[in-house]
């Protein structure tokens, strides 16, 4: 049981969700992408990645190794201020990238509210903790029933499946982590909120 609860936190890291999110986006709703080709996007995605994910993961590995933060999994609350600041700034960066990219304005709205999620774990994360995961899923199931609405598309069993598989990331985490039950809802409600005002409204700057 500890082996999958660990597994679905790596496989399900908060980290992975904004490349997955825009990604699962562009294939459930091709009026998201119309202008641009494969080719463009499949650069595009790789791009966010690196933005993403491979310069938080490089600036965290430098923070442990600086003695900063005391591993990877940053059990104490104080120590993620600084690599969660640090990736909302390479949030920022990708962005920009998003703007300069011919998308539909719902993905840089998106994107916004995972930049709003994230403005906001930080400050929670200074007086209490928040589960980065719950917000990382939270924010996918937000900005995918906002897309369905605005669109009006089918995407019900999608949706069901990210909010089931939620679930399963939420009970992983109360086993594997020192996380309560209010810190695992209050960051997934964060989450989806954030991302679905976002997209319902438009947000954009």
């Amino acid at each position: 049981m500890k082996a999958l609860a660990l597994f679905l936190s790596y496989a399900l890291h908060p980290l992975f969700m904004p490349l997955l999110m825009v990604w699962l986006a562009l294939e459930l709703d091709p009026h998201l992408g119309y202008f641009l080709p494969p080719p463009s996007r499949w650069l595009m995605l790789g791009m966010l990645a690196i933005m993403t994910i491979a310069f938080p993961i490089t600036s965290a590995l430098m923070l442990e190794r600086a003695g900063l933060i005391s591993s990877l999994q940053m059990p104490d609350r104080l120590e993620r201020t600084a690599p969660f600041a640090i990736t909302l700034v390479y949030y920022g960066m990708a962005y920009y990238l998003l703007l300069k990219t011919p998308l539909h304005p719902l993905v840089n709205a998106m994107f916004l509210g995972v930049l709003v999620a994230l403005l906001l774990t930080i400050l929670i994360n200074l007086r209490w903790k928040i589960s980065a995961h719950m917000v990382g899923i939270g924010g996918l199931a937000g900005a995918l029933i906002g897309v369905a609405m605005v669109h009006a598309l089918p995407l019900l069993p999608v949706v069901a499946l990210v909010i089931f598989i939620g679930g399963l990331l939420g009970s992983a985490r109360l086993y594997v982590s020192d996380h309560t039950q209010g810190q695992v809802l209050l960051g997934a409600v964060l989450g989806s909120c954030c991302t679905y005002a976002a997209v319902a409204s438009g947000w954009s700057l």
